[in-house]
């Protein structure tokens, strides 16, 4: 999936022999370089241009079948017999440091999460072992390859069908005195994230936790939402799901309003989706997420409203980056904010403008797209639907 040679370059830039992981399969690092998933933590060790996951005799034949490099168990490093004699905690750590070192892996980069007694153990047995502050398997995921934007792509769909679940809640609901209204009950934000998960489920896909945000919740753009959704209102939905299968997540937000926005909500939809689209004029290789989220700014600005650039303080207005990049984990790089790097071919950036005021409410539209020499794919094919 990944292409193990540009981290082998990285780790001729370190000046290490290899590259080491002890986490379970739920790590986004772990995932990526050994290409399995497992409930406890394993290692995993790049070195000498090949990858060697070292696992329990449980996961040893799933590993086998399923890992991203060769397989070796702890059972090859007498793992019983060291546990028997000084405990599992010290066996581990034993066999890290022998398995490391049958493959000439004397000086080991780290991730910064790396786990102390681990590399503690690895440094009482001679083995450099430096933390690589660069972050260097965090940013050899930020660009995708083909196999991986295709899995992305796959939960998108997913993520499309569940925002048209919300969305068909939200459109075919009663209105009473304000409130929507749906089965003889009120809709709530709850009752629209069931059916969000659901949906998700149905496709392959789950989640942590989504965002359907009504009225003056939706003025904080990480409050969930509660209770009945009301009428008039803008109703953020900010769906992002994880396929079960390949572990890649995507990531789109959509603000709905049943019945009659205010002018003012009105306009902060219209100045948002003119924020959207000025952002992703700006994408193409070599254009810095810094320059795209200026783009924002420049447009919320020059319609008067607050952004955190022209006001540090501002608590109303724009009051969050544009946008992060999207794989593994749903946040993850490149960054698209004040200060950020260039982009290249082959990241996938969320581009995701809001407005939110207590007073008011929120509004926040979100696509998503993989960047490319010459632009940009827009990897969302969901249109923008303000009054449903």
């Amino acid at each position: 999936m990944h292409e193990p040679s540009r981290l082998d370059d990285a780790l001729a830039a370190l000046g290490v022999d290899g590259y080491l992981l002890d986490a379970a399969g739920d790590d986004a690092d772990q995932r990526y370089l050994s290409g399995f998933g497992a409930p406890d933590p394993f290692f995993t060790l790049r070195a000498g241009g090949e990858t060697v996951l070292l696992v329990s005799g449980l996961e040893y034949g799933r590993a086998k079948a399923e890992a991203e490099g060769t397989v070796e168990r702890l059972a090859d490093y007498n793992f019983r017999a060291r546990s028997a004699e000084s405990g599992r905690a010290e066996a581990r750590k034993a066999v890290a440091a022998e398995f490391c070192a049958a493959h000439g892996a004397d000086s080991l980069a780290v991730p910064s999460r790396f786990p102390l007694a681990t590399a503690d153990g690895l440094r009482e047995a001679g083995i450099d072992v430096r933390v690589d502050d660069e972050d260097t398997l965090l940013e050899l995921r930020a660009v995708k390859t083909e196999e991986e934007i295709k899995h992305i792509e796959a939960a998108q769909r997913a993520n499309e069908a569940a925002m048209a679940r919300a969305e068909e809640l939200i459109a075919g609901s009663d209105v009473r005195e304000g409130v929507l209204y749906q089965d003889g009950k009120p809709l709530t934000s709850e009752r629209v994230r069931e059916e969000i998960e659901i949906t998700l489920l149905r496709h392959g896909c789950a989640l942590d936790e989504t965002i359907v945000a009504c009225g003056a919740d939706a003025a904080e753009p990480h409050n969930r939402g509660s209770g009945p959704l009301e009428a008039d209102e803008g109703i953020i939905v900010d769906i992002f799901p994880r396929d079960k299968e390949t572990r890649y997540h995507a990531d789109m937000t959509r603000t709905f309003c049943k019945g009659t926005p205010s002018e003012e909500l009105t306009n902060f939809y219209d100045a948002t989706e003119a924020a959207l689209d000025a952002a992703l004029d700006e994408i193409e290789a070599g254009v810095t997420g810094d320059a795209v989220h200026a783009a924002v700014c420049d447009t919320y600005e020059e319609r008067g409203y607050p952004t955190l650039r022209s006001d540090e303080r501002a608590e109303t207005g724009f009051i969050h980056s544009t946008g992060h990049g999207v794989g593994l984990e749903v946040h993850e790089l490149p960054r698209l904010t004040e200060g950020a790097d260039e982009l290249e071919a082959g990241h996938v950036v969320t581009v995701e403008p809001g407005l939110y005021d207590p007073e008011i409410g929120g509004v926040r539209i979100e696509d998503f797209v993989v960047v490319t020499e010459d632009g940009y794919r827009n990897l969302t094919d969901y249109a923008r639907t303000f009054t449903v």
